[in-house]
């Protein structure tokens, strides 16, 4: 248990950060899913699904959710399996 004002106002800041935090990451999982699932079905219609995952990893580092180079890692994972799905020419 925090002591003092400020360590009070500090674990309620961080505790609010943890909620949006968790949230953030748990829609990344979630977008994720549905990008693979879009690209393993229907690779034609997939774009939508696979560009807001991408979006929404991008905007989850600018906060700072996750560090930049885990979002490029996922962004990579996901680019490489839409165009090993896509037809070749």
């Amino acid at each position: 248990m925090p002591n003092t004002k400020s360590a009070k106002k500090d674990l309620k800041i961080s505790e609010r950060n943890r909620a949006r935090n968790q949230s953030v990451k748990s829609r990344l999982k979630t977008l994720r899913t549905k990008a693979y699932a879009a690209i393993a079905t229907d690779v034609a219609a997939s774009d939508d699904a696979v560009k807001a995952a991408l979006k929404a990893f991008d905007s989850a580092a600018t906060k700072g959710v996750i560090h930049r180079n885990t979002a490029a890692r996922r962004k990579s994972r996901l680019m490489k399996r839409l165009n090993a799905a896509q037809p070749a020419g």
